[in-house]
């Protein structure tokens, strides 16, 4: 069994995949638009280019996106995802990437648990807690 998140980005998943390519060097594993459906069923009308699903690799992890109902109302509350990092200068340099356009909660320092931790809303408002293992 395995337990994967899965991001809806509401019309803005292509813009979120790109993002997180640059700022995390993740792999788009997968992606499926609407139009691809062989159902021929689509999400909301004008949706057949949007992301219906799409895989990403970051690090070890898969993570899910899709743009969902594409409402454009993307809301991300009560979670946060977790990266954990081999030192403190690839911390910083993936922090700094996902802070442009977002905003920083935590901004990276030593803690009783991490030698390097922070944490971050990106420009979509998805948390990222970044930590350096104890």
């Amino acid at each position: 069994m395995s337990v994967q998140p899965y991001l809806f980005f509401e019309g803005r998943c292509e813009e979120a995949l790109a993002f997180y390519r640059a700022a995390l060097g993740a792999e788009v594993t997968a992606m499926m638009r609407f139009r691809d459906n062989p159902d021929g069923m689509y999400g909301p009308p004008g949706s057949e280019e949007k992301v219906m699903h799409a895989e990403m690799r970051i690090g070890d992890a898969v993570v899910m996106a899709s743009d969902g109902g594409c409402t454009q109302a993307t809301q991300f509350s009560g979670f946060g995802l977790a990266v954990g990092l081999p030192d403190a200068a690839t911390l910083d340099r993936h922090f700094a990437a996902l802070s442009e356009g977002g905003e920083v909660r935590m901004p990276p320092a030593q803690t009783f648990f991490s030698p390097r931790f922070g944490i971050v809303a990106d420009r979509f408002g998805v948390q990222w807690m970044l930590m350096v293992a104890a």
